[in-house]
């Protein structure tokens, strides 16, 4: 049987339940880039702990993973139900598209290799958050393949997209994935002057935090621009880095805390029409 998810922070601090503030808050899905890094042991995986271990053990603490191996190769229904038995019904995927498949949707017709992307992640029935779909670095601006992109990907299967290279930060952009109920992902990285501006253009937020370090006073600030989209019911998907460190997980967990309390400390003005451009 799967785990219950709850807060359970790090060796000798007391678990926390997660606060029940009603059905119209929105949930933050917090957690890493990948989870089977064995060097994550004994500082976040207990000391000894198989590999085959590694996700339950995850999932006991965090409530989503942004799986990375899925961009290298597509998941098996053997692997995606290993997955799943692993962690509770509340737990989340997010789902990197695999890398070849997705750059053929974005340089030639989409529509003939659709099924073939995206049929493997059925698999993960409501338990898929959302598939990441990444525009890579130097593939520039073109709103007709963005246009034919969206038109082929299957309505049932929740979509966020990155975009890496800096033309397509543009406001015709986001009114097209507003328009096709996509996620446009906000990236955090550590080459950026400052953090990126969270935009809603689906039914829920999507940030990546990538740089290397995150203190007490910058997790605070994250979880107050995240605490608006939450309070008007809007769910979150927030994926840090992973290091050799095991320091990724210890960050999440610190943000859904630092989230939590805003909740409870009920800071946002009741019936208040957030920002959500934040």
């Amino acid at each position: 049987m799967a785990p219950t998810c709850q807060r359970v922070p790090f060796p000798g601090m007391k678990a926390t339940p997660v606060p029940d503030l009603g059905t119209r808050r929105g949930r933050l899905y917090a957690g890493t880039s990948g989870f089977a890094y064995p060097a994550w042991a004994p500082r976040f995986y207990p000391p000894g702990l198989r590999a085959g271990s590694f996700l339950g053990s995850y999932a006991e603490r965090l409530s989503s993973v942004e799986l990375n191996n899925t961009f290298y190769q597509q998941p098996s229904a053997a692997k995606v139900e290993a997955w799943l038995a692993a962690t509770p019904a509340s737990f989340r995927f997010s789902v990197k598209a695999q890398r070849g498949g997705s750059f053929r949707a974005m340089r030639s017709d989409p529509e003939p290799g659709m099924p073939w992307l995206t049929d493997p992640y059925r698999a993960f029935g409501e338990r898929l958050g959302t598939v990441l779909f990444r525009i890579p670095d130097g593939v520039k601006r073109d709103d007709a393949r963005l246009a034919a992109l969206l038109v082929a990907w299957p309505r049932d299967l929740p979509l966020t997209l990155e975009f890496q290279d800096p033309s397509w930060q543009a406001d015709a952009t986001t009114a097209t994935l507003t328009a096709a109920g996509a996620a446009m992902c906000a990236t955090d990285s550590p080459d950026d002057p400052g953090p990126p501006t969270l935009r809603r253009t689906g039914s829920f937020l999507y940030l990546r935090l990538r740089r290397h370090a995150y203190d007490t006073t910058e997790i605070a600030r994250w979880a107050a621009r995240l605490d608006p989209f939450l309070a008007a019911g809007d769910d979150a998907y927030v994926f840090f880095r992973h290091d050799e460190a095991g320091r990724g997980p210890e960050l999440a967990m610190a943000l859904a805390g630092a989230v939590d309390a805003l909740a409870v400390a009920d800071v946002t003005v009741t019936g208040a029409q957030p920002d959500r451009s934040a």
